[in-house]
């Protein structure tokens, strides 16, 4: 089942980049495995995934040494400080960068260690109470230029999590938006040549697709739906 998934979610993003005038090959996914047993994550390996997604740290930290060394892992949930020090230099990429206070303590635990990490800024596009970050353009911007200082971190791009809906062409315009701060005139210096953009999940990723997401987090439309039972 697993591997048949991550075809048609394969076959649906090159679909998107077709529409889109898009290369397939610069689309990443992520196969969010967050609460999902190893047997699952061994059988999406197996299928070609190399990245994994995980938004909490301890579950992360028990799954890395149980699979390949080749696993590409990604923090995309909410990051707190004093657990930062379990995963420096055990991701490829930390999503969730929301303010500069995390992004400074990241600083601080990366220069003990002399390593550079790779974050993105976390953005809350469409302003929900419930999601982490700011719909706030200065503050983003500011946040953005200072992260971009920081001499351990390295800022590949931008994250949003847009709201969960029925019709995912609501979240075009939340999509947009984010594409558009990154490559505004004043932001696109602080990004790398080719910068990230993660966003879309199983629900919208086409839709992010089409709006210029580098990254998408698709759990579900892999694994099937999740077992909240799971802490």
């Amino acid at each position: 089942m697993i591997s048949e998934n991550i075809k048609s979610v394969k076959e649906r993003i090159n679909a998107a980049c077709k529409r889109s005038g898009r290369n397939p090959e610069d689309v990443t996914l992520i196969s969010v495995s967050k609460t999902k047993p190893l047997e699952m994550l061994k059988e999406a390996y197996a299928a070609g995934s190399r990245d994994f997604g995980e938004n909490k740290v301890q579950e992360l930290c028990d799954k890395i040494p149980e699979m390949p060394e080749d696993v590409r892992w990604h923090m995309i949930g909410h990051l707190q400080t004093n657990k930062i020090k379990y995963i420096i230099g055990r991701t490829a990429l930390i999503h969730s960068v929301d303010t500069l206070h995390l992004a400074e303590a990241i600083e601080k635990e990366a220069a003990k260690r002399g390593l550079v990490v790779d974050v993105l800024v976390e953005v809350n596009v469409a302003g929900e109470d419930s999601k982490f970050g700011t719909s706030d353009i200065e503050t983003n911007k500011n946040l953005i230029r200072n992260v971009s200082a920081l001499l351990h971190l390295r800022l590949c791009g931008l994250m949003t999590i847009a709201p969960y809906t029925d019709d995912p062409e609501t979240n075009r315009p939340y999509f947009k938006a984010l594409r558009e701060l990154l490559y505004s005139d004043d932001m696109r210096v602080f990004f790398p040549e080719k910068p990230v953009l993660s966003m879309g999940m199983s629900g919208d990723y086409e839709i992010a697709v089409e709006e210029g997401a580098t990254h998408v987090r698709v759990g579900t439309g892999i694994f099937g739906e999740r077992d909240y039972s799971v802490r």
